[in-house]
């Protein structure tokens, strides 16, 4: 698959991948949100993500009621998301610290969402992405992983992908890229036994896994 130059192979990409997958979107767009959800998301499944998400917004509204709230109830409330006792504390350290220094508002640059503590590249990218429409790309081990499968990129870790990404997919479909490569990864790219015989990409892979 030489013929594609690299910008033309992550648009097919996205292209076939948009056929299987449907792009997931925040219906609400509060980056405070955003920003605690993604927390809660680490190393859990999306639907206990959801329903942490939803459990804490439901009786804490906003960052004030949050940072405010006893950090054992923010811990029941989180608790189906898993290491509930290390994100609520997060999630108050955090907040504490957005209304200390940036009046409750999440900054929507990325060097001081790297400043706040547990932010790495992925959330902060992904708050820049799902809470300010800014074309970054998350780079998770799902990214990462079919990136490099794909031939996209040959790189050792997600920070080098994402450079190297950013060298030459087109600023309008970064945000695409990112999620349906990320459901790709959990669905049929998988990081063992990949489900080759059903791959929509099967035709684009280079096949170093």
């Amino acid at each position: 698959m030489s013929d594609y130059s690299k910008e033309e192979k992550s648009r097919l990409i996205v292209e076939k991948l948009n056929d299987v997958f449907d792009v997931r979107v925040f219906k609400n767009k509060d980056p405070y949100r955003i920003l605690v959800r993604i927390i809660l998301s680490q190393r859990t499944r999306d639907e206990n993500t959801d329903r942490a998400t939803s459990n804490l917004f439901s009786k804490y509204k906003n960052i004030y009621e949050v940072v405010d709230a006893p950090t054992e109830d923010v811990e029941e409330l989180i608790r189906c998301s898993g290491f509930y006792r290390v994100k609520a504390r997060r999630i108050q350290e955090v907040s504490r610290i957005l209304i200390d220094q940036y009046d409750g508002v999440v900054p929507d640059n990325l060097n001081e969402l790297l400043e706040l503590p547990g932010v790495g590249r992925k959330t902060a990218n992904c708050v820049l992405v799902y809470a300010f429409d800014e074309p970054a790309i998350p780079v998770d081990t799902h990214v990462h992983r079919i990136s490099n499968r794909l031939g996209l990129v040959k790189t050792k870790n997600p920070e080098d992908t994402e450079d190297e990404l950013n060298k030459f997919v087109p600023d309008d479909i970064k945000i695409l890229l990112n999620d349906l490569m990320v459901q790709f990864g959990q669905n049929i790219c998988k990081p063992t036994s990949p489900q080759c015989e059903i791959c929509p990409l099967v035709d684009l892979c280079e096949k170093n896994i």
